[in-house]
């Protein structure tokens, strides 16, 4: 018989059985695992042990990734290069720039039988077919350069996807160690921990589990935590997330095998028959059926939903009724600050530039006509088509120039580019259009613990038996019996996956790995001299009566064991004045016991606690109680039976104070700097921590949030409801108002404190220009208040799975200085846009006039198709990739934000914009009326439209582009900066595309001839251009000095509340709801399908959509893979079950919208689980909850 590494090949399960076994739930589970024998047998058959886990040998690996598939799930081949090139080509504008390429191509051999035709014409007609063909090079060229800018965006994407992916690790036992490996190389039969806040990379047995409850709404849409255990309900599912507890499972199904990735596999079938669907438009039952065929035949897939649907209306839920879709609000991620400004400008240019097109082609068609057959008096002919085709085309290139079409490739690229960059600086952006809302960031809410301090918890004062120690105390120091409690309760009472790891080098400071809080803590009990690991080893977890697991409200941790003589003991640590209040003994001087009075309690918080806090230490309380079945003495309590563990307000009261420890967590050394930089940019820097008040104040004002003879507020949590609730209890923003202008500190804060004041602080309307608040959290209590703000950060090393789910960017090293990083790339994407805007927006003003005018004044744009579209090459692909790539300076750290409402385009750019526009306005016209006079040429006014190429309309042209060329180094700054030249050379692509495009333009007027409509320059024609060109700089320097403030504020443009025209920009999406359900679904509801498995970036109706970053599926964005679930399991109930022929396209679309509005509550929901100390009014914390995401935040 084969063996593998001494055990044999053959696994005593196979890989059906543990995926039928990983579908049942509850009671039904505990069968299942119960008629295997049990979970230890169930480890028997996968060759691993409970507490030793895998061997980690490299045969065991391969072979068990072999038979039960390894931990990823594969992505979506990203798109092929020529899927982008047929994409690029989908634009309208170019669609008719082709076809009437294409129609002059044909008309220029067309040859009628025209006995007047001169003999010059037959010589030009030869030439007739180079501008069609030129015009479709550049269409051509122009696609090809969207379509590689596309190719590169997306594989920078997928690095960064692959990134994120890397950054997910996950504790397992091996060869009797704990080790952390990358999700990707976990295995079935693996031994997992799973502690609060862990996302579940895959699915597994518990073999035990302490209070462990789980938010399973990714893959059943029920917001209630579930309570799982080895004989409550013992399956836990990838892409869940730990709300609560800890535990130890046995990794069942790995990869495609696990439950989230049967749905992506069946995700990945339903897109692509989706697909077929529209396609076809086929709504044949029996085809439709052929082709869901996922990874499992469908009758049994079947079994799969319906078991699904069965134990959740089991399990008293309410099965969700899709009648009520019609009544889905509909809540959209709301645009970015920037998207908005932007998009509302699009959308008037395009209207302004259309406008003018189609003006243009009326009046020259107009003044054709009457010209030719009014004035002349001749009869039509066929050429005369030629004419009429070549007036549309300039049409078209007028609007092809007016249409800025380089702005979402501006802002991509240079959020992009941004994105990349930022890595460097510890930020890793996840959310593409939160690097950009950063720089309007106006107010920052930042957690204490790990990001303004180093998270490195050391014990540094202790007061044990009356005895104050500032240094740590020697074992011989505490009378025997309490050290033993001491050491004994820290270490049983601490999560078994907080350890002290030695340093990497012999001089290196030992490792915390875990729950730092309790590291420090462990620290201390090492420092006494006693090993924490022996007495684990001795006690452990399987032995645990109960767990009491730490969370917010109880703000302790409680462990029960059994005594050796029998009875129970309870050890307990926590916050000081949280555990004083249930202490009724405490030992005194030599260990002796004493009751613990109420003045002893106050004497030892005003004479030991405060101070400690004051000093900024974190205090806590250590202490324990016994239950025994003899003769209890006094601090010991009498029991018959088993006490009742789930009546926790009797068990945890009456105990015995062992000790109280002061933590130090000292500030990070350059947080002080990086706050002094924010408020100096004009950004509030407030601190909201669960920590008492003492010890915020004294971190505060160390780190420099509060300033001397500021006037600022320091809150507790209760005292900030108190002030923002009315008499109902429910919270009015009026009040919210007074209160968080002036509040620096909220300490013993809860999470839902956290969300009602980002919440408060972004709907207040109180300041000028609206507050754009970012947020830092790393709990996964912090999900609400990240998912609310403008911007959420999480901790990359201390945030739990669920708090970087909920972010948008990744603080990779926890530093609150990292963010002042992500505030200067923000500001900088914001700048880079303006300054693109600034530059295209002058090319676009006068390219139209020009041409517009031209076209009444001499019956011909002097600027032609082909060269239009040259400079539409050079000012949008070419100028975007050279703007949006200027690196940050410390400068844009010295202005105060611009804040939601501050128009896109200020006074001092439109003054730049108009006033150059000007300029090359007089200078064109200049050069179009009087141009052959000065310069002594042949005029290419009113020329036969078949004539040939001029000098004249030649130096127009190239005149036009030295400005431009040399109005691109003016537009580098947007503040009003009178020395434009300053750090261009830090800039390398900004002056290779300049020198690149100053060579093309000397080649395409030198040797352009026919097909650019171009006659070579002698020098001295040149030399006049570039000195019109370099004028621009000279002209620069003058509008500077044009004081800005004068100019009338209706100059600056793209203001607005972004709110009033998020509407018009939901437009596309609202209506396909209003279709009937026949109709052909819009691609948008594949695109979020697909959005969810490969990057998706799409500009659908002008709209520039959120480029978002799927994270892979082990953190896969909940709220989607709610809604997809959902659509799922009762899309195809209704698919098998009813026999409808409702396609599932429309199915899906459906359930979409109605798991979406029950998704949107379940994020904050437990706020309300939670019975609060505060004891807010039940149907406050509802409201809140619904309204957080249907209320259309700014």
């Amino acid at each position: 018989m084969a063996t593998i590494d001494g055990r044999p090949a053959q696994y005593g399960i196979s890989l059906k059985q543990l995926r039928e076994l990983m579908e049942h739930r509850g009671r039904e589970g505990v069968i299942k695992i119960a008629e295997i024998g049990g979970i230890h047998e169930l480890c028997k058959k996968l060759y691993t042990s409970p507490n030793e886990g895998l061997s980690g040998s490299k045969a065991d690996e391969d072979h068990r990734r072999e038979t039960f598939g390894s931990n990823v799930i594969p992505p979506k081949p990203p798109k092929t290069f020529l899927t982008l090139v047929w994409e690029a080509l989908q634009d309208v504008t170019l669609i008719i720039l082709e076809v009437a390429a294409l129609v002059s191509l044909g008309l220029s051999f067309y040859k009628p039988a025209d006995e007047d035709a001169p003999v010059l014409q037959e010589e030009e007609e030869h030439h007739g077919w180079i501008e069609g063909l030129a015009i479709l090079i550049s269409v051509i060229v122009v696609v090809i350069v969207t379509a590689f800018n596309d190719y590169s965006k997306e594989r920078q994407f997928r690095g960064l996807q692959n990134r994120i992916e890397g950054e997910h690790k996950f504790s397992v036992i091996r060869g009797g160690e704990v080790c952390q490996i990358s999700v990707g190389d976990i295995l079935v039969g693996d031994i997992a921990q799973v502690k609060y806040g862990d996302l579940l990379p895959a699915d597994g047995c518990l073999i035990q589990s302490n209070d462990l409850k789980v938010d399973e709404s990714s893959l059943t849409g029920e917001s209630d935590h579930v309570k799982k255990g080895p004989d409550v309900d013992p399956m836990v599912l990838s892409g869940t997330h730990v709300m609560e507890g800890s535990g130890k499972m046995v990794v069942t199904a790995v990869g495609v095998n696990s439950q989230a990735g049967i749905i992506f596999t069946l995700l990945g079938a339903a897109v692509d028959e989706q697909e077929a669907e529209i396609k076809k438009m086929k709504k044949g039952e029996s085809d439709g059926r052929s082709q869901i065929k996922g990874s499992q035949a469908p009758s049994q897939r079947q079994t799969t939903t319906s078991e699904v649907t069965k134990s959740e209306s089991e399990g008293n839920h309410l099965p969700q009724s899709s009648s009520s879709a019609a009544a889905e609000t509909g809540h959209k991620k709301e645009k970015s600050v920037l998207q908005a400004k932007l998009t509302k400008l699009a959308i008037q240019i395009g209207y302004a530039g259309s406008t003018i097109a189609v003006l243009t082609v009326i009046i020259l068609i107009i003044q054709f006509c009457i010209k030719t057959f009014v004035i002349d008096e001749r009869p039509w002919k066929n050429t005369y088509a030629n004419n009429l085709v070549k007036h549309l085309i300039i049409g078209v290139t007028v609007l092809v120039v007016a249409v800025p079409e380089g702005l979402p490739l501006a802002v991509t690229l240079s959020l992009a580019y941004s994105v990349k960059k930022m890595m460097k600086d510890n930020n890793l952006v996840r959310h593409l259009d939160a690097c950009e809302t950063m720089g309007n960031a106006t107010a920052i809410c930042s957690d204490k613990t790990g990001t303004l301090t180093t998270n490195r918890m050391t014990v540094v004062q202790s007061y044990i038996c009356e005895k104050l120690c500032k240094v740590l105390p020697t074992l011989s120091d505490i009378p025997q019996h309490v050290g033993n409690l001491i050491t004994m309760g820290i270490s049983v009472n601490s999560a078994y996956t907080s350890n002290i790891m030695a340093g990497h080098n012999p001089g290196d400071l030992p490792i915390q790995v875990g729950n730092k809080t309790e590291c420090a803590l462990l620290g201390f009990v090492q420092g006494l001299g006693v090993k924490y690991q022996s007495i684990r080893d001795e006690i452990t977890e399987d032995k645990f009566t109960r767990v009491y697991t730490f969370n917010s409200v109880r703000k302790s941790m409680g462990t029960v064991i059994p005594r050796p003589n029998g009875g129970y003991r309870l050890y307990t640590k926590g916050a000081s004045e949280i555990i004083m209040k249930k202490c009724a003994f405490i030992y005194g001087h030599e260990g002796t016991l004493e009751k613990f009075t109420r003045e002893m309690q106050e004497r030892l918080i005003r004479e030991v606690i405060e101070p400690m806090a004051c000093d900024g230490l974190r205090t806590i309380s250590v202490a324990y109680r016994d239950f025994v079945p003899g003769k209890a003495a006094i601090n010991e309590v009498h029991i018959d039976g088993e006490p009742n563990w789930d009546d926790e307000e009797n068990i945890m009261t009456n105990l015995t104070c062992l000790c109280v420890v002061g933590i130090e967590d000292p500030v990070r050394p350059e947080v002080p700097d990086a706050i002094r930089k924010c408020q100096r940019a004009g950004i509030t820097v407030r601190m909201v921590t669960g920590d008492n008040i003492n010890t915020a104040r004294s971190i505060a004002s160390k780190c420099g949030i509060l300033r001397p003879n500021d006037d600022f507020l320091i809150l507790e949590g209760k005292e900030f409801n108190r002030r923002i609730r009315d008499s109902n209890g429910d919270i009015q923003q009026h009040l919210i108002d007074k209160v968080w202008p002036k509040l620096r500190v909220l300490a013993r804060s809860s999470p839902t404190d956290k969300y009602t004041l980002v919440k408060g602080i972004i709907d207040s309307t109180v300041s000028e220009n609206r507050e754009v608040v970012a947020v830092t959290g790393d709990g996964t209590n912090d999900g609400p208040a990240l998912k609310k703000a403008d911007v959420g950060f999480a901790m990359g090393i201390a945030g739990t799975d669920v708090a970087k789910e909920a972010s948008d960017i990744i603080l990779t090293d926890d530093n609150f200085s990292s963010i002042v990083k992500a505030v200067m790339w923000g500001r900088n994407v914001y700048d880079s846009i303006a300054k693109f805007l600034q530059f295209q927006l002058t090319v676009n003003v006068v390219a139209v006039i020009v041409a517009f005018i031209g076209a009444c004044a001499v019956q011909d744009s002097p600027l032609k198709a082909v060269q239009m579209l040259w400079v539409n090459l050079i000012m949008d692909t070419l100028a975007s990739l050279a703007l949006a790539t200027e690196f940050p300076t410390p400068d844009l750290l010295l202005r105060k934000p611009y804040g939601r409402t501050k128009p896109l385009i200020s006074r001092t750019m439109m003054k730049n914009i108009l006033g150059q526009a000007l300029y090359q306005l007089i200078i064109i016209f200049g050069l179009l009326f009087v141009g052959d006079v000065i310069l002594d040429i042949e005029s290419g006014r009113g020329q036969e439209l078949n004539a040939g190429p001029t000098q004249h309309f030649t130096i127009i042209f190239n005149t036009f582009v030295m400005m431009t060329l040399f109005n691109e180094i003016n537009a580098r700054k947007i503040h009003g900066q009178r020395n434009v030249i300053e750090g261009l050379l830090t800039n390398p692509i900004f002056y290779t595309i300049w020198i690149f495009t100053m060579i093309s333009q000397v080649l395409i007027i030198q040797y352009g001839k026919m097909a650019f409509s171009t006659k070579a320059l002698s020098l001295d024609q040149w030399l006049w251009c570039i000195f019109f060109g370099i004028g621009t700089l000279v002209w620069g320097q003058l509008i500077t000095s044009v004081p800005t403030r004068k100019l009338p504020k209706i100059l600056s443009w793209g203001r607005g509340h972004p709110e009033e025209y998020t509407d018009g920009m939901n437009l596309g999406e609202e209506r396909f709801d209003s279709i009937d359900s026949d109709k052909k679904p819009r691609a948008g509801q594949i695109l979020w399908i697909r959005g969810l498995t490969r990057l998706q970036t799409q500009v659908i109706g002008g709209e520039l959509q959120e480029r978002l970053i799927p994270v892979p599926y082990s953190k896969s964005n909940t709220d989607q893979a709610i809604r997809v679930v959902n659509a799922f399991r009762q899309g195809l109930d209704a698919r098998y079950g009813d026999h409808t022929n409702t396609s599932l396209a429309e199915v899906l679309r459906k359930q979409t919208s109605l798991s979406k509005r029950l998704s949107e509550t379940s994020s904050i929901e437990y706020a309300d689980n939670i019975p609060d100390e505060l004891t807010i009014p039940e149907i406050d914390v509802e409201r809140l909850s619904s309204h957080s995401h249907t209320e259309t935040a700014v």
